[in-house]
């Protein structure tokens, strides 16, 4: 998995320095954002985003804009773009990944021999796999056939168009080598951008995937038109849910009460920037799953990943209401008229998040 000509030594990345160059594969709103970020952080690096659409690298090389899904937010000088991925992996010390959740396996295999066999692979993507219930870093793992040290997640509250109108928020970038994770986050540290640290890479993924499916269910209680009161109680019961899950793969539940639980969920649940947020207003305002697909011209990861979640956690054992009435609705099983109810109706217990 290596650029390198034949007999030679393969490179060997630097901690120590600045990466030269970066590859961002997908240029979607969060993708092209978090190629801002990175470009703001070192005007120095080469900061290179894949687009799929030809018109779109084309766009942002002529125009430094991505106005499908930044409008008229200006890209710094030193980000370009290919529609040629292997012109972008080319020479690159650290790659991100930055597509649809779904696509990721689909796409890696042909990647693979594109990358360069020094970098480090930094996943922007929350979403569990449908089918094997993978989390994207595992996903990466398997067919990238490389080591956790060189794997990194990046998550938290990452609301693109605030971080692009570069709006200050902070983020967790988690890796299982915390001298990669530092790395990492000095290499997007922006004036408008606090990355911390942290190697608990099953609790940062876990928070970014269950915020999902908590945003669609509180978006459809304000469809609903249902009150603050609603959806703080959806909002803390859903980082009750996100816990249990994490802890019962192994991720810390300190995780869940920082920027990459908590946090994450607050913002994702909170704003109308938010696409899962949005979808769940839609259905709960009565359109169809399909009538939502075309409104938002965006992938909601939580309408995609909410089914993996809630098999994970059956596997696991894990109680989870909230998501189980999310994917009810989805599959058309309950009516988003009855999901209030659903959620209020389960047997009394106590509060605690270790209670069955």
């Amino acid at each position: 998995m290596s650029d390198a000509t034949p007999g030679a030594a393969p490179e060997i990345l630097r901690l120590d320095e600045a990466p030269r160059r970066i590859a961002v594969l997908g240029s979607g709103s969060w993708g092209t954002t978090f190629a801002k970020v990175l470009a703001d952080t070192s005007p120095q690096t080469d900061v290179v985003l894949w687009s799929r659409r030809a018109e779109v690298a084309e766009e942002i090389n002529a125009d430094h804009r991505n106005s499908r899904y930044l409008g008229d937010i200006r890209l710094p000088d030193n980000v370009s773009a290919s529609a040629d991925v292997a012109t972008v992996l080319a020479g690159s010390d650290l790659v991100v990944l930055a597509v649809p959740a779904q696509t990721l396996r689909s796409q890696l295999p042909a990647w693979r021999p594109l990358v360069p066999a020094h970098a480090v692979v930094v996943s922007l993507m929350k979403g569990l796999e449908v089918g094997t219930d993978a989390r994207m870093s595992e996903v990466i793992a398997e067919e990238l056939a490389l080591p956790a040290e060189r794997i990194a997640v990046l998550s938290g509250p990452n609301l693109a168009m605030e971080i692009a109108r570069e709006e200050p928020t902070a983020s967790v970038v988690a890796c299982p080598d915390h001298d990669t994770a530092t790395w990492i986050a000095a290499a997007c540290t922006a004036s408008y951008f606090r990355p911390y640290t942290s190697t608990d890479v099953i609790g940062v993924e876990i928070g970014g995937i269950v915020k999902n499916v908590i945003a669609l269910a509180v978006g459809i209680c304000e469809g609903r038109r249902m009150g603050d009161n609603t959806k703080a109680s959806v909002i803390t019961r859903g980082l009750a849910e996100s816990t249990r899950l994490a802890v019962a793969l192994g991720g810390r539940p300190e995780t869940m009460s920082g920027l990459a639980g908590m946090g994450d969920l607050i913002a994702t649940c909170s704003s109308a920037l938010s696409r899962n947020h949005t979808a769940g207003h839609l259905l709960g305002q009565g359109l169809t799953l399909d009538q939502v697909t075309v409104r938002l011209n965006q992938t909601a990861e939580g309408i995609k990943s909410a089914q993996a979640v809630l098999e994970a956690a059956q596997t696991l054992g894990v109680d989870m209401p909230i998501t189980e009435s999310v994917v009810a609705v989805l599959q058309g099983r309950l009516s988003v008229n009855d999901l209030g109810q659903r959620l209020l109706s389960r047997n009394l217990k106590p509060e605690g998040d270790s209670a069955p």
